[in-house]
């Protein structure tokens, strides 16, 4: 039998092993371990790459949306607007700041937080918004960049999952105030242990990013503001700018099994968005819809494929977020989505005889459910 795993990250160093071993020995003869040479070419690699004028790396990603909230001047009292379908890191970033979260619904046929129903909820004490670029497709920026504007908001992006991405013919990176970026080993452009960044085109909003997780300080032992310990290492700093070039040629190695899997599974399955919507997908992940989820996702590991599902319970209804008094029902869409999404295998190293077998399998197991 053909067995499938979700993400196979060590091929992504086999693929690249001289220049990764290169990189890391370079930063270990150097005698520079914190900050330095390496972290600054790295942002300014990913800077030129995503468009930006400016990028601070940081220690992860929930810490670059930490640290651009509060570089925004979110803190308590305010409200941001986030989608009610992400990863929970987009809500407990503005918790962390003493803020809180104001949940926005998908639309039915998209995953992305829906612009007509952000107006809605904005109050006195909305600071600000966070477009979540979920799965690697770009949220509607236009829309809500315009509302933040006449509100007087902020758009934060976060950006996460959506490396390479690209919004009506630019890449993601410098569309809205500032940018939120994860390089957990799993993403699309991934270190080999936890990083993250921020990219801005305001300086003075990247100098306020780099002070904030630098304890505070902008020169040593003279602390500005009560700061943080988040910076970039350089080891992950060169690790990544040796992966930077080879991000393009990967999200199109995914977009080519996005393809495939469209085109098998568009009768059978509720499957993303369609062509025109697809333009610009990163295709961190290829999400599906089933009724019957948790039985198709045990009889595609049966088949040895292994799938993941991004996510199994939304953040409204996690222990953490109990106080907000959301209860069964108050967000359906995203508690729909919870239930019914499946995340399948699309790593760039997958073979030819792997994509062909996670679609016999898929349409092998959604035939036998529905012949139940």
């Amino acid at each position: 039998m053909v067995n499938v795993p979700f993400l196979d990250l060590r091929s992504t160093y086999l693929e690249l092993q001289t220049e990764i071993d290169e990189a890391v020995q370079r930063v270990l003869n150097s005698g520079s371990y914190i900050g330095g040479a390496e972290v600054e070419a790295f942002e300014n690699a990913f800077a030129s790459f995503c468009g930006a004028s400016h990028v601070v790396g940081v220690a992860n990603g929930l810490d670059a949306l930490k640290l651009a909230l509060l570089a925004l001047d979110v803190g308590p009292g305010d409200e941001v607007i986030v989608p009610s379908h992400t990863f929970i890191a987009t809500w407990l970033a503005v918790s962390q700041c003493g803020a809180t979260p104001v949940p926005v619904e998908p639309t039915a046929d998209a995953f992305n937080i829906d612009p007509q129903q952000v107006a809605a909820r904005i109050t006195p004490k909305t600071k600000g918004i966070i477009p979540v670029h979920l799965y690697g497709e770009p949220a509607e920026l236009d829309p809500l960049i315009n509302i933040a504007n006449r509100h007087g908001l902020f758009v934060l992006e976060d950006a996460a999952q959506a490396h390479g991405a690209v919004y009506r013919g630019r890449r993601i990176g410098s569309h809205g105030h500032a940018v939120a970026w994860s390089f957990y080993p799993g993403k699309n452009l991934g270190a080999f242990g936890d990083g993250g960044a921020v990219s801005t085109r305001d300086e003075s909003l990247a100098r306020r990013v780099r002070m904030l997780g630098n304890y505070g300080s902008r020169t040593k032992y003279v602390n500005d503001a009560i700061g943080f310990n988040s910076r970039l290492d350089p080891i992950q700093a060169a690790i990544l700018r040796a992966k930077l070039p080879r991000i393009d040629e990967w999200n199109a190695r995914r977009s080519a099994i996005a393809e495939q899997y469209t085109q098998a599974f568009g009768p059978l399955l509720a499957t993303p968005p369609g062509p025109q919507e697809r333009q610009g997908h990163a295709w961190h992940l290829y999400v599906i819809r089933h009724p019957d989820r948790d039985r198709l996702q045990q009889q595609l590991s049966d088949a040895g494929v292994t799938t993941l599902i991004h996510y199994p319970r939304p953040p409204h209804q996690q222990e953490a977020y109990a106080s907000l008094g959301r209860g069964v029902g108050s967000l359906p869409m995203a508690e729909q989505y919870a239930s019914t999404v499946l995340s399948l295998p699309i790593g760039p190293h997958l073979t030819p005889a792997q994509v062909d077998h996670v679609i016999e399998a898929v349409a092998n197991s959604v035939a036998s459910i529905s012949q139940a």
